[in-house]
């Protein structure tokens, strides 16, 4: 059974990023992972990637043909994907059954909160087997703006609610959140979305009395849905990275089972190499992936990494790092 994430979000947030940096992680931890690049818009890409959609259409051919603007453009590529479902789904067979695949959409959030195209792809992925995880990035320096951070969790919430797949909101780029400035409260405020009426006087701020009404009105709206909360994600902190992996594994139920070939890890058991990966037994594998509480990873941790005590993180971090490379450095020379 094919596993993977749908990875969305607003231009800028990091989902190329993020997924450069799962597909080194995973090639590090010899996990499968393919990439499909969706957005026809993105002549960039940093990532080896296993699909790509250009291959069947772009965005600016698509501008030039049709004289659409990059919106109107964006959108019918996603319709004409949908129309081509087959050149899709043919390219995924060919990754087989037990690959875990990202899909990096387009930026363009109408895609993964109003625009039917790209829901419906993915209900006919579901169909087919893949199972799935939304994770949405949205960038960190939104939660030190009450509006912006107000705007995140709409957006957030109205992609719940229209995607209706199993749902992760990251605060990315969470290691440069202490560049624009003190957070009104602790982080654990804005990734727990808690009492969200402490936020009123930070509106007032900004905005005129007689929008204090509406204000509320959104207030009361997320409020009342409680649905949406956030993890936080530094692309390269290992640790970031990790806990994020095992939070997704633990959504869509995905666990990972070395190859017959890969050295059994402490507390593995006993396995027979004349049986498929879904066979093999691995008590190592299924109890850090199933009820593994993230390492211990906790929002207090993050603040206190990249908020209240980063230099003096980054400096003990670079002594590591330094100390890392006079041992390699000596082990190298000794072997000469």
């Amino acid at each position: 059974m094919p596993f993977g994430e749908i990875v969305c979000g607003s231009p800028g947030s990091g989902k190329s990023t993020y997924c450069y940096g799962k597909h080194q992680l995973f090639s590090a931890l010899n996990r499968p992972i393919a990439i499909v690049n969706l957005d026809p818009a993105n002549d960039n890409i940093p990532y080896p990637c296993a699909i790509d959609i250009s291959s069947l259409i772009t965005l600016s051919d698509v501008m030039q043909e049709y004289q659409l603007g990059p919106n109107g453009g964006m959108l019918y590529c996603m319709e004409y994907l949908e129309a081509n479902y087959d050149w899709l789904e043919e390219r995924l067979s060919e990754l087989g059954k037990d690959a875990y695949v990202l899909f990096d959409l387009p930026g363009q959030v109408e895609l993964s909160t109003n625009h039917e195209s790209v829901k419906r792809i993915i209900e006919r992925l579901g169909k087919g087997g893949f199972r799935l995880a939304a994770i949405h990035l949205c960038d960190a320096h939104y939660i030190t703006d009450a509006s912006k951070y107000i705007s995140v969790l709409l957006l957030s919430l109205r992609a719940m609610l229209h995607l209706e797949l199993p749902h992760i909101n990251v605060l990315s780029k969470i290691d440069l959140i202490s560049n624009y400035g003190d957070l009104d409260f602790n982080l654990s405020f804005y990734t727990e979305v808690q009492d969200l009426s402490y936020l009123s006087n930070s509106l007032e701020t900004y905005a005129p009395k007689r929008y204090a009404a509406l204000n509320m009105a959104l207030i009361s709206l997320i409020e009342d849905y409680n649905l949406v909360g956030f993890e936080t994600l530094a692309v390269e902190d290992k640790a970031s990275m990790m806990h994020l992996t095992r939070t997704i594994d633990r959504v869509t139920g995905y666990i990972f089972v070395p190859p017959p070939t890969a050295p059994l890890p402490p507390d593995a058991a006993e396995h027979q190499h004349n049986v498929p990966a879904s066979a093999r037994p691995n008590t190592f594998g299924l109890f850090s992936s199933a009820t593994s509480s993230v390492g211990g990873y906790d929002v207090r941790d993050v603040q206190e990494r990249w908020i209240d005590a980063k230099d003096e993180y980054d400096k003990w971090e670079k002594e590591q790092w330094r100390k890392e490379a006079e041992a390699l450095q000596a082990q190298t020379g000794g072997t000469r």
